[in-house]
């Protein structure tokens, strides 16, 4: 578009690029025509041109030519926007115009589209495009730029995947330290808890909560928050379950850090003599079959056609394979009264939650003869978290599971738990659980594909009383658009999901909940650079 001003001031021409429109001529008195006039019809056409212009060819490309009133065109624009006249019908040559944005695209064609409007314009001017070529090329672009953002967005899935599968250097360093810690100072190998103070380790009197992780950091801010925030923190007795390699460094911060007048102990599963192959068979089988060792820590995109999947799809398909979930660490929950048999109730904890309230009233909570208190996720609209039924886990198009479950039955949250240990013992909730697993190995994965919770959803199936949503806020690291005034009020928050407050994906807002508790002024922590990650 062109505009030319006369010297007089007595003639403004608006023109066009060739072969659209002839010039449209404007004639008025000079007297009459100010430059605050001159400036608010330029500020008028540079506004109302473009809008006019990407209006119409987005009506065109969404398939105008087959609607042919101004009232239909109307519509188009928007619901606010219509207007009512008789139906105009086009000409001939506009229809073949139109319906020559319907053509064929070659692959030549789509390796040459310009990536911004300028260069589209540009490209127009030098090339002289008429406007069915135009509209062609605009669409064209469009749906390209399209095609690279979701393109985009499922390599973000599969980067954030493997950032959540990782371990980030800082806490590799913070175990080294400590491992190194605990072979030369004789205070990081003290006994934990001290021997006057063991007998409360099987006391039933005491509040007794268990986490079962290989992060050091979690554990400390899991430990941390729940005695910080309790009413009578004498009266907690917290077990820390490790594996093997990590347990030296567990003890030694722990026994570096010790959070009187609370009882931290510090055990490895190698310690634990009920822990023995003859006891967990299915675990066994599933740590050595070859097919599950590669659907877990294989090539995750071999085989797939990732380009198939939406971002959303992708995200939930490269979880349900993290090698976590054949971890001895995740499924030691299933053997809580086995490993502690003096116990009658413990709370037990993820290692990727924070307690923000005193949890005591939790002991005196009534669990009706159930075993399980948890919080129940299908009553709330987050697609992530809090609408989950059986149907989201478990495969319904298997007969084994259509016959034996109904899709609809409400899911619940594993990560904080009451567990009445006697009544678990009785309901025999840890064999089920093995003959679910052994039925879903035998039968290739088939059953499920996700983790620890669908079979603990069949094991404990008519064993859980539900608790109030505040006891247990989900998906702090699924939803970024997490209501932060609902996590300050909650009393455990969980960052289920990938974001994970120790990584660099963390979400900025959620994680200083979190950071809150980490024991910045300890010389590991700060010769590990883990302030610079919170």
């Amino acid at each position: 578009m062109q505009v030319h001003i006369s010297p007089s001031m007595r003639q403004i021409i608006i023109s066009t690029s060739p072969g659209f429109l002839d010039p449209l001529k404007m004639k008025g008195a000079a007297r009459y025509l100010s430059y605050r006039c001159i400036f608010w019809t330029f500020l008028f056409l540079a506004f109302s041109l473009p809008f006019l212009f990407i209006t119409s060819a987005l009506i065109t490309l969404d398939g105008v030519h087959n609607c042919t009133s101004l009232d239909c065109f109307g519509r188009k624009l928007g619901p606010k926007l219509s207007w009512r006249r008789h139906a105009t019908k086009f000409t001939q040559d506009s229809a073949d115009k139109y319906s020559a944005l319907l053509q064929y695209r070659s692959e030549k064609e789509l390796t040459d589209i310009p990536d911004t409007i300028e260069a589209l314009l540009i490209e127009a001017r030098s090339k002289q495009y008429d406007m069915p070529t135009l509209l062609r090329r605009m669409k064209s672009m469009v749906e390209v730029n399209e095609e690279k953002v979701r393109a985009a967005k499922l390599q973000e899935a599969l980067y954030r995947h493997y950032a959540s599968s990782g371990v980030p250097k800082g806490l590799h360093c913070l175990a080294l330290k400590l491992t190194g810690e605990y072979s030369s100072n004789a205070r990081a190998r003290q006994d934990l808890p001290s021997p006057d103070l063991a007998p409360r380790l099987t006391d039933p009197a005491y509040h007794h909560l268990v986490v079962a992780t290989d992060n050091v950091l979690a554990a400390a801010v899991v430990v941390t928050s729940t005695i910080r925030n309790a009413a009578e923190p004498e009266k907690i007795v917290f077990h820390v379950i490790t594996d093997k390699k990590t347990h030296a460094a567990m003890h030694a911060w722990f026994a570096l850090n010790p959070l009187a007048p609370a009882i931290v102990e510090v055990k490895g599963v190698h310690q634990f003599e009920w822990l023995i192959r003859d006891n967990v068979p299915v675990l066994e089988a599933m740590a050595s079959s070859q097919d599950v060792k590669y659907y877990y820590h294989g090539d995750h995109t071999a085989g797939a056609n990732i380009s198939q999947y939406s971002p959303t799809i992708l995200a939930s398909y490269l979880q349900a394979r993290s090698p976590k979930y054949i971890s001895i660490m995740n499924h030691l929950r299933i053997y809580l009264p086995y490993l502690f048999p003096e116990l009658e109730k413990v709370v037990f904890l993820d290692d990727d939650v924070v307690v923000q309230k005193d949890l005591s009233p939790l002991w005196d909570l009534d669990l009706n003869g159930k075993v399980n208190g948890a919080v129940e996720t299908c009553h709330g609209d987050d697609t992530w978290v809090m609408s989950k039924t059986f149907k989201n886990y478990f495969n319904f198009s298997h007969p084994i599971i259509s016959s034996t479950f109904a899709p609809d039955k409400c899911a619940w949250a594993y990560g904080m738990n009451v567990f009445d240990l006697q009544a678990w013992r009785k309901a025999d909730i840890t064999r089920v659980y093995h003959y679910w697993q052994k039925q879903n190995l035998q039968l290739n994965l088939t059953l499920w594909r996700l983790g620890t919770l669908p079979p603990a959803l069949i094991a404990f199936d008519g064993n859980v009383h539900p608790i109030p949503g505040n006891w247990h806020m989900l998906g702090l690291g699924y939803n970024t658009n997490t209501n932060v005034e609902a996590v300050e009020n909650a009393a455990v928050i969980h960052y289920n999901g990938q974001a994970k407050p120790w990584l660099d994906i963390a979400f900025p807002q959620l994680r200083p909940f979190w950071s809150k508790y980490v024991n910045f002024s300890d010389k590991f922590i700060r010769q590990c650079n883990i302030l610079d990650r919170a």
